[in-house]
């Protein structure tokens, strides 16, 4: 690539990013202190982390709320299935698995099984509740337009879609679309974990008060969540709202801007001219 090209690239960059800055009401640029900033900083490709967590905090699946500032634990119930020394499945495995198990158990309506698609070895992980229409018909995650301003958000934060992992709980459309219930999500979320434990990602994004809800075991409102870390198992879980919100009330856009602010900080991520 020549310099001139490829500095016409990073034009364009920065004008998308400001842009969608804009649009999310973001005033202030988001910037790294320089402290951290001058720390190493890791690639893609990372060591696999022991799966141990301490939690601070175990919140039942009958917890009632979270207080504002409290970090929330969430221990997988099929955790327990596996050990350190218990085998990794590679996603296409655990996509065999899920075809061969879950097939029959398809919603009424639903084409097909909708699974989680990009790097295999992200560091982060968009994770919402289940396919819409768009995504039944074309068999892959956050395609329609929530897929669409999905994709602008993953941009904005300095990304492309490939470098991200995306998948939901549920990988059938349930019909009408309407939301899963908690003993559907359960059925299909040991393969979501099987997925995390496979990419081992650094944060998960959690789209919607459902997914929310579902991952957390909580009860406790998106608002009372979001703005920092959670836990599931031993991945670091951010709670925002599902794109498809911000289509419905623009009024979104900003806290879930700084959410994956908070997400970029956390991943050391900084934009051209930050």
């Amino acid at each position: 690539m020549s310099r001139e090209r490829e500095l016409k690239e990073i034009a364009g960059d920065l004008r998308r990013y400001y842009e969608f800055q804009k649009e999310m009401g973001v005033k202030r640029v988001f910037r790294e202190r320089k402290e951290e900033a001058a720390g190493d900083r890791r690639e893609t490709e990372y060591p696999r982390r022991e799966e141990t967590v301490t939690p601070k905090r175990t919140v039942a699946r009958e917890d009632r709320g979270a207080a504002q500032n409290e970090e929330i634990i969430s221990v997988p119930e099929q955790m327990g299935m596996f050990d350190s020394s218990s085998k990794i499945m590679p996603l296409e495995e655990i996509r065999k698995e899920l075809m061969e198990r879950m097939s029959s158990r398809l919603f009424e309506g639903s084409k097909q099984i909708v699974f989680g698609e990009g790097n295999p070895k992200a560091r982060l992980v968009f994770v919402g509740e289940a396919p819409g229409r768009d995504e039944d018909i074309q068999g892959r995650p956050f395609v329609g337009r929530a897929g669409q301003l999905l994709n602008k958000i993953i941009e904005a934060m300095g990304l492309k879609r490939e470098d991200v992992y995306i998948s939901n709980i549920v990988k059938s459309r349930p019909p009408d679309n309407r939301t899963p219930t908690p003993d559907e999500m359960a059925e299909w979320e040991p393969f979501l974990f099987q997925e995390l434990r496979s990419i081992n990602p650094d944060v998960v994004v959690c789209l919607g008060n459902t997914a929310s809800q579902s991952i957390l075991k909580t009860k406790a409102s998106l608002g009372s969540m979001r703005g920092k870390f959670h836990r599931y198992g031993k991945f670091k879980v951010m709670v925002t709202y599902h794109p498809a919100a911000l289509l419905r009330n623009p009024n979104f856009k900003k806290p879930l801007w700084e959410d994956m602010q908070q997400v970029m900080k956390e991943l050391g991520i900084s934009r051209p001219g930050d």
